[in-house]
């Protein structure tokens, strides 16, 4: 430990309550902390970190993962109003941003790429596999959605040479092709020196395994570490994490498998579940006083999520209000749907004195907005559209930045192919399949 970090804790345990008080308290060995929504899990977490820097250890042993560069920052700024200066040192960042970093200085032991190599997006994923499948001469509308399964194996750690034993197809030539597209695609990152974003994991993980010093060095390096949504952790942020933690073992995971809502992309809630099986000394820690909600909504969350299966029971209970009974509408199709809430919207506004700004309404999909749309316009409620095309997503920018990664990444077709005509040089497909 660090002699020279100790702090007054007053303000890191003020207005805890028992449970939350225990976890923040929690030293050495692992923990697993199941937090029911809304109950104070952030906290939790950041008053954590804050106390093993006051009991002198150094925050550049400190690693916490989270699954948003948002809920990162916020966890930095108030890790920083509890103990200042020290909290800079903790690194606090996402699984794929703590990898890349990670990769930028180990890579080169591969031998197959270096530490200046590109990001690839999505868009960038696809416009290579794109070419992959022409080069090999198949047919691109049956292999339209390839990127999706090539991801689905990196987040399940399969390299090409494995690929076939886990496709459910019993078409051999699909087998056979698929793979062919999955390592042409991996050829493609190497000459490119690039790595796609299932890579900045996937390569972190081979490097440990295949370099046990590599290893050995972030295991010394980060003695205590913290995962914030481990329910929603796939294969092979659960390897990373766990070959990380094996040496100390001083791992806390803070999650709730009735929160688990990413499977559809390769999130594994046993990995949660499966906690104290994995680490048999584990403490283990129910958070469940809610401070969000009201006791009428709790009740009813409460009674549907006992049904939940493959679930550490809990009761989440609140000290607020009763609140308001809950409405529930069974419409018979979309239409009748946009109708009523916008009848509803109307009543709020004129006979209950509520700003529009202080409505919103929650859909699950974008396509869902189009009826509420139509139906506002109609009625005359105005409304903004929260979300859209994001920042990065816009083509200006998008170019900008395919820019800056060929001035830093020369070796980068990918992104050259995208600038090479904009703005217009007059440079036709002939000239371009020439270069």
């Amino acid at each position: 430990m660090d002699e020279q970090n100790f702090f007054d804790t007053t303000e890191i345990f003020k207005d805890l309550n028992p449970e939350q008080r225990e976890a923040v308290n929690h030293i050495e060995g692992p923990l697993l902390i199941m937090a029911g929504a809304g109950s104070g899990k952030t906290r939790v977490l950041t008053c954590r970190i804050a106390n093993l820097i006051a009991q002198g250890i150094s925050p550049e042993n400190i690693l916490a993962i989270t699954f948003t560069n948002k809920a990162a920052n916020e966890m930095k700024t108030r890790a920083g109003n509890l103990i200042g200066a020290p909290a800079r040192n903790i690194i606090l960042s996402t699984f794929h941003s703590f990898c890349a970093r990670l990769l930028r200085r180990e890579i080169s032991i591969t031998g197959k790429f270096n530490g200046n190599f590109a990001i690839y997006d999505a868009g960038d994923s696809k416009n290579l596999i794109k070419q992959c499948v022409n080069e090999l001469g198949l047919d691109g509308e049956f292999f339209a959605n390839v990127h999706l399964k090539i991801s689905d194996f990196k987040n399940n750690l399969i390299p090409p040479e494995k690929c076939t034993d886990n496709i459910s197809s019993v078409d051999y030539n699909y087998k056979k092709n698929l793979k062919s597209i999955y390592e042409q695609y991996q050829k493609k990152l190497q000459e490119n020196n690039a790595l796609d974003f299932d890579d900045l994991i996937f390569q972190t993980v081979k490097i440990f395994k295949e370099h046990r010093e590599i290893l050995d060095k972030y295991q010394e390096r980060f003695k205590y570490i913290s995962v914030d949504e481990y329910q929603d952790t796939n294969v092979a942020q659960y390897e990373l994490t766990n070959l990380l933690a094996a040496k100390y073992k001083n791992l806390c995971v803070v999650g709730d498998a009735d929160q688990s809502i990413y499977g559809w992309r390769g999130a594994d809630m046993r990995n949660i579940l499966n906690f104290e099986r994995d680490y048999p000394k584990a403490r283990v820690i129910m958070l469940e006083q809610n401070y969000r909600s009201t006791k009428t909504i709790l009740t009813a969350a409460n009674a549907v999520i006992r049904n939940n299966y493959d679930r550490k029971p809990k009761n989440l209970w609140t000290e607020n209000a009763g609140g308001d009974k809950i409405k529930f509408v069974h419409c018979k199709d979309d239409r009748e749907e946009a109708t009523l809430i916008a009848r509803e919207i109307q009543r709020l506004v004129y006979f209950e004195d509520t700003a529009y700004n202080e409505i919103a309404l929650l859909y699950r999909t974008n396509a869902q907005s189009r009826m509420f749309e139509e139906k506002f316009m109609q009625v005359g409620i105005p409304y903004i559209i929260v979300g859209g095309l994001k920042f990065y997503d816009r083509k200006e920018i998008r170019d900008i930045i395919a820019y800056l990664h060929v001035i830093a990444n020369p070796r980068d077709n990918v992104h050259l192919m995208r600038i090479i005509n904009t703005p217009r040089r007059g440079l036709g497909a002939t000239n371009m399949n020439r270069l």
